[in-house]
């Protein structure tokens, strides 16, 4: 198959992905469509029975009846009655639960409110945690017990604007992160988006990307990582209140338009390839650039290095135009040092993978190297 049948849209691309829960059928899903998968979880799950701060606050909880309950996440919820169940507390948690207002966010998040036996009584359409508060806000909240459902992360500012009401606010910390045990693989990710060697990275949480960018800042490549999300590497993130980090760093990521997986993979399908594909007469023959793969004349793709892929795409921009090595050497080692003789074994080895198609890159003598002009 080529990377021209729709059964294998993603052929040649190397996307980075970043989750912990789901992991395995987000990766699954992309590789069925033939991309290849740098998998680097960005923080772990704690496990729930081991998670004595949200026993303690499930217990808090059960002290006394509950004004209000904020139900942020469907997965969340279902761990948190799951939790609430096996510590002996699921019927007593249910029973106060129904005799509070209860507030969701967004649709994942009242299907399993509604699948635990509640109804909700308001849901913003934005899924804005932001429509959350200001719902409660207008409302009198001095003395008012206010559970909150985290997920994650803390929702400091959130209980902070309903403390400073005068309400009293029990977060609830489901499914609290964790950074991951190896940290090995997160790290070799930042590194391959600053050098530009990933063509998409995936988010599924806003933490996730604080990590990410903490990282980056650990290896002192914030600005290149965060140059390249603005250029050839593209960013997407499940949902926009996933992408809020991004956002604030001054990178506009795509988020498809349904926060589901499925949906996610289908947007990277679509927009990947108007952003990283090229079609191009090379002498007489048709070359396909996609990703790090190359189809001459409709022929099985061929896969290439990264930094192979960057010389052949650099060349490609015109063919017939020679470049220097020093000009090549600047346009095609991104953030990797090396001098001008490594041009002429990237050049040696691209010939190399190019096989019977190796006169399509030719040398000019005393001034560089250039593809063929279209016949």
């Amino acid at each position: 198959m080529t990377a021209l049948q729709p059964s294998n849209p993603l052929v040649g691309y190397t996307i980075g992905v970043t989750a912990a829960r789901r992991r395995e059928e987000l990766v699954a899903l992309l590789r069925r469509r033939g991309a290849r998968v740098v998998e680097a979880p960005a923080l772990r799950i704690m496990p729930l029975e081991d998670d004595e701060a949200l026993r303690r606050a499930t217990e808090q909880c059960l002290r006394a009846p509950l004004d209000y309950v904020v139900a942020t996440t469907g997965v969340g919820w279902r761990g948190w009655l799951s939790a609430a169940d096996g510590w002996g507390h699921g019927a007593r948690l249910a029973e106060v639960c129904a005799g509070a207002v209860v507030l969701t966010r967004g649709p994942k998040a009242t299907g399993a409110v509604r699948a635990g036996g509640l109804s909700e009584t308001w849901s913003p359409a934005t899924e804005a945690t932001d429509e959350l508060l200001g719902w409660l806000l207008a409302r009198d909240l001095r003395g008012r017990r206010i559970a909150v459902q985290e997920h994650g992360a803390p929702l400091d500012g959130f209980s902070a604007a309903l403390r400073e009401r005068g309400a009293e606010v029990i977060p609830v910390p489901v499914y609290r992160w964790a950074p991951p045990e190896d940290a090995a693989p997160l790290r070799r990710l930042v590194e391959q988006t600053a050098r530009r060697e990933v063509h998409a990275l995936t988010f599924t949480s806003a933490p996730a990307i604080t990590a990410f960018l903490a990282t980056a800042d650990e290896l002192d490549l914030r600005a290149q990582v965060l140059a390249g999300l603005r250029g050839q590497v593209l960013p997407v993130c499940v949902g926009p209140v996933c992408a809020r980090p991004l956002v604030e760093a001054g990178i506009t990521p795509h988020c498809p338009d349904r926060g589901r997986l499925g949906a996610m993979v289908r947007a990277i399908e679509k927009v990947l390839p108007q952003r990283n594909r090229r079609e191009l007469r090379v002498g007489a023959s048709l070359v396909t650039l996609q990703g790090n793969a190359v189809l001459v004349d409709g022929a099985e793709p061929v896969q290439l290095p990264p930094l192979l892929a960057s010389v052949l795409r650099v060349l490609a921009e015109q063919p017939g135009h020679v470049l220097s090595r020093a000009e090549l050497l600047r346009r095609a080692w991104i953030g990797t040092q090396a001098d001008e003789h490594a041009v002429e074994a990237a050049i040696a080895r691209l010939r190399g993978a190019l096989g019977e198609h190796a006169h399509l890159v030719r040398t000019v003598p005393k001034r560089g190297y250039s593809l063929l002009a279209p016949a």
